[in-house]
């Protein structure tokens, strides 16, 4: 099994809008961090991520197809 993305808790989802092509994959890997717009972008909801969705955010991160999902340790400002 391949070894997945760091993201701990604390850290927050950004996601990279030039490269996302809008598959979904991060809003059904974690839909209590991410929902879609009318277009099938994410919308981030920009909390810090709590510990129980940690394993979840990494999958997600894993699985974007075009690596536009990470995360970050500090916050936007």
């Amino acid at each position: 099994m391949a070894k997945l993305p760091q993201a701990e808790a604390g850290q927050f989802l950004r996601v990279n809008p030039i490269t996302c092509v809008a598959r979904g994959m991060c809003a059904e890997l974690l839909p209590e961090q991410v929902k879609l717009d009318e277009w099938g972008y994410p919308i981030l909801k920009g909390d810090p991520l709590p510990p129980q969705l940690v394993t979840h955010a990494r999958r997600a991160i894993a699985e974007c197809p075009t690596l536009a999902l990470r995360a970050d340790p500090t916050p936007r400002g």
